[in-house]
């Protein structure tokens, strides 16, 4: 454990850098396609109340990228499909089921509070959904944008091509084994109040992460060499 715990410093300390690097975090309620995005890159959320066991750093709560495969795929075009639509028919909602961290947080959502059996028995089904559903499933949709939305930020630009060898992916990786709590001694565990706790995924409670994949690699850190000095 002692060496999991001087592996995480070494990557918030990296964290601490890449904030500088970018000017500070930012919410993705304030972001939009012109906010200035590298085309490519890696994300870290955080979470208003969520902390490393120091009480003061705050901890990261969710790994992602985008387009390991070749797509058009973009850093900030996966961002927003995280933040949801700011107009159309349903304007501050979004699609859960076109990103798998809407739908997370909106199970969790959903346990939390008293909502209609309707959305419970659709929510997370299926691809797609006809307009019907989705109409019924806006008020959740905007408790969901309405919490992301809020969540702080970091990204990192790595601009490689989708492969499953990309380094983006090595760093999405490394970060969520490093970060993940599933069965083992916990480092920097969630508060009692994180919402994640509410997650239909055990995954989820366990790991203290929004994520669901990878959590259970086991603990690579040479990558944390590339956020330090991304040319290394």
């Amino acid at each position: 454990m002692n060496n999991r715990r001087t592996n995480l410093d070494r990557f918030y300390g990296a964290l601490a850098e890449l904030e500088v690097a970018c000017g500070g975090k930012r919410r993705l309620a304030d972001c939009d396609a012109h906010t200035g995005w590298p085309r490519r890159g890696i994300y870290f959320f955080f979470e208003d109340g969520e902390f490393r066991q120091d009480g003061a750093t705050p901890r990261v709560v969710r790994v992602g990228t985008h387009g390991l495969r070749p797509s058009k795929s973009t850093l900030w075009s996966r961002l927003a499909q995280h933040r949801g639509s700011i107009s159309g028919a349903h304007p501050g909602g979004g699609n859960h089921r076109g990103s798998i961290f809407r739908l997370h947080v909106g199970t969790a959502l959903l346990a939390k509070g008293n909502w209609p059996d309707d959305i419970r028995q659709t929510w997370g089904r299926g691809s797609s959904a006809d307009q019907s559903t989705m109409h019924a499933e806006y008020p959740l949709e905007l408790e969901v944008s309405s919490h992301i939305g809020a969540m702080p930020f970091l990204w990192f630009a790595v601009d490689d091509e989708p492969t499953k060898d990309s380094m983006r992916g090595v760093i999405e990786r490394g970060s969520i084994g490093l970060l993940s709590n599933l069965d083992r001694e916990h480092v920097d565990p969630s508060s009692s109040g994180w919402l994640g706790r509410k997650a239909d995924r055990s995954t989820i409670r366990q790991a203290g992460m929004w994520n669901v994949n990878h959590v259970g690699e086991p603990v690579q850190v040479d990558w944390i060499d590339q956020l330090i000095d991304p040319t290394a």
